[in-house]
């Protein structure tokens, strides 16, 4: 991530959501970088299909990063050349995932209540790895334990390439607001050179500029407001540059959506990717009024054309000088 543009917006990788589909649709609406859906370690070692396939990606997607997780550091080492032998440009390891099957196994953020242990495995695979490592990490366990201003810079010591902060602790979970004073104080560190991206609530373009003009990141991290919204990073460019950029129509909506939906056919099958689209079509539209009736058929549909049909419908039901 080190060697993007001037502000990188970085699509940031999300467990059953940043599927290869999602992540083309991304880059094709100005995402800079993406990244993988978190993938176990010790899957890899035992060649499981499934981590194999998040791993996939195509060259339009450049430049993209694989993250792995995982507690037990032979694991991590082990799993480093299958990583690598998808030729990924960089490899992110996450420290920040706060969800109990992960952290409570002492992987993601459950790392942050072992900080040598953490900076122990962080070193180990920089020294193994022949590509740049990433690290993607919370500003602690919880609020009696900050410990994001230090770490930043013992990742940059042991031989990380950039940091992304989110701005809450493993115990916030996803609750309450990221705390961008924190990240912007980490970030203040004078002896930190690497790139340090922020993330957490960025929910729209003007967040984006706050994040640069007032906190002071490297660039920043956009995860769940780009579902049903690949458009935010574009909206973001246009805003950075100081431009306020043009209204979204229903029409559009409903053909990325449809456009969306037939990449993930294509590449998970028809009934798995509509399957998967169902976590997608209620965020492409929630902005409608009265949509519910629309959302619940949705839901059931089981075939692209039946698909075509009903946004097809719903573009004609709205009036087109309706704009989010």
């Amino acid at each position: 991530m080190s060697d993007m543009s001037e502000f990188p917006l970085v699509l940031s990788p999300m467990d059953d959501v940043t599927d290869l589909p999602f992540r083309a649709l991304c880059r094709e609406h100005g995402a800079d970088v993406v990244v993988t859906e978190f993938i176990a370690a010790e899957a890899l070692t035992h060649d499981a299909a499934k981590s194999h396939r998040k791993m996939l990606f195509t060259e339009s997607q450049r430049p993209v990063g694989i993250q792995i997780f995982g507690a037990d550091e032979q694991s991590l080492l082990l799993c480093l050349d299958k990583v690598e032998e998808a030729h990924p440009d960089f490899i992110d390891i996450n420290w920040g995932c706060p969800v109990r099957k992960v952290a409570g196994r002492g992987a993601g953020a459950g790392m942050l209540k072992n900080i040598p242990l953490l900076l122990q495995i962080t070193g180990s695979i920089v020294k193994h790895s022949r590509l740049p490592i990433t690290v993607k990490t919370r500003l602690g366990d919880d609020d009696a334990h900050i410990v994001a201003p230090t770490l930043v810079e013992q990742l940059q010591d042991v031989g990380v390439t950039a940091v992304a902060l989110h701005g809450r602790t493993r115990e916030q979970m996803y609750r309450g607001t990221a705390n961008w004073e924190l990240i912007a104080r980490c970030k203040d560190n004078p002896r930190l050179h690497i790139p340090l991206y922020g993330n957490g609530d960025i929910t729209n373009a003007q967040q984006v500029v706050e994040a640069r003009d007032r906190y002071g990141v490297d660039g920043v991290l956009i995860g769940r407001a780009a579902m049903g919204n690949p458009w935010i990073f574009s909206q973001a460019k246009a805003a950075l540059a100081g431009q306020e950029p043009p209204p979204l129509s229903v029409e559009q909506k409903a053909a990325t959506c449809l456009h969306h939906a037939i990449a993930s056919a294509e590449f998970h099958g028809e009934r798995t990717g509509l399957l998967i689209m169902r976590k997608h079509y209620g965020c492409y539209f929630k902005a409608l009024p009265h949509f519910k009736p629309f959302r619940e058929r949705l839901v059931t549909i089981t075939s692209l054309n039946e698909l075509k049909e009903l946004l097809k419908e719903i573009a004609n039901n709205y009036s087109t000088s309706y704009n989010k």
